[in-house]
């Protein structure tokens, strides 16, 4: 099971409006080289191309589902399949973007300083990572496939981490001109009759539904589920909050 661009898209506004607040935050008039890390389905690639219509823009992704999106949503860009632990950029770039991707990657005392020295002198690196892995979403995942009945079927599975904002202070700061290090947490109102679920699908519960045939698979959505709703209930209205914390790093070299 990969990545499903449509399931994704799902919440696109939702997943959009984080990066679109690290955009706003990029003190660059004219970047001239600019990669878009872990670009997805190419919906952020559009923001930067709408802002920077001139510059050079290069998605990276390591899901051929998610760059056959991106190459139709924007055709002019050119996209790259690569995975971000090894990756390096040909040339010194202007501004390395990554939305929603990192917290994938091992490793982020060595990755972020890699990350910082791919940009050239006054390039700035804008991420933006989920910061709500104790949250009662993910933990119930962890929980529910740590059960008799599901860790052997599932087995040990990541869903991605993110260190302390110290530690990014501590890796970075050495390293830039400037830093910025801030979290917000967007209290999303979501409809319908298993919305937390619907989005986790989209994300984090891909590798702990990879191993599952089609009816395991929803047997333990089944269960979930009705774990997610009551951590989540719907109001009155039919409305469900999902408070979703999300860090930001803006670095200049």
């Amino acid at each position: 099971m990969g990545w499903e661009p449509d399931r994704y898209l799902q919440f696109s506004d939702e997943r959009l409006q984080p990066a679109a607040d690290l955009l706003n935050r990029i003190p660059l008039a004219r970047p001239v080289h600019v990669v878009d890390l872990g670009c997805g389905a190419g919906n952020v690639t559009r923001l930067l191309a709408q802002r920077w219509p001139e510059a050079d823009i290069t998605g990276l992704d390591s899901s051929p589902e998610m760059l056959e999106r991106a190459r139709r949503v924007l055709p002019s860009a050119r996209f790259e399949l690569a995975g971000v632990e090894h990756w390096e950029p040909d040339d010194a770039l202007d501004l390395l973007f990554s939305n929603a991707a990192l917290h994938w990657v091992d490793d982020h005392e060595a990755l972020f300083p890699r990350l910082l020295d791919s940009l050239s002198a006054g390039g700035v690196l804008a991420v933006q990572m989920p910061g709500n892995f104790d949250a009662p979403s993910h933990r119930l995942i962890r929980e529910l496939a740590g059960t008799t009945a599901w860790a052997d079927r599932i087995g040990p599975r990541r869903m991605g981490a993110v260190l302390p904002m110290a530690d990014y202070q501590r890796i970075l700061a050495p390293r830039c001109t400037r830093l910025h290090l801030w979290e917000t947490t967007y209290w999303q109102a979501m409809s319908g009759p298993a919305p937390v679920l619907d989005w986790l699908q989209g994300t984090t519960l891909i590798p702990y539904l990879a191993p599952l045939d089609d009816a395991a698979r929803a047997d333990f959505l089944t269960e979930l589920g009705s774990r997610l709703t009551e951590a989540y209930p719907p109001d009155s209205s039919g409305t469900t909050l999902f408070p979703f914390r999300r860090i930001f790093i803006l670095a200049q070299r």
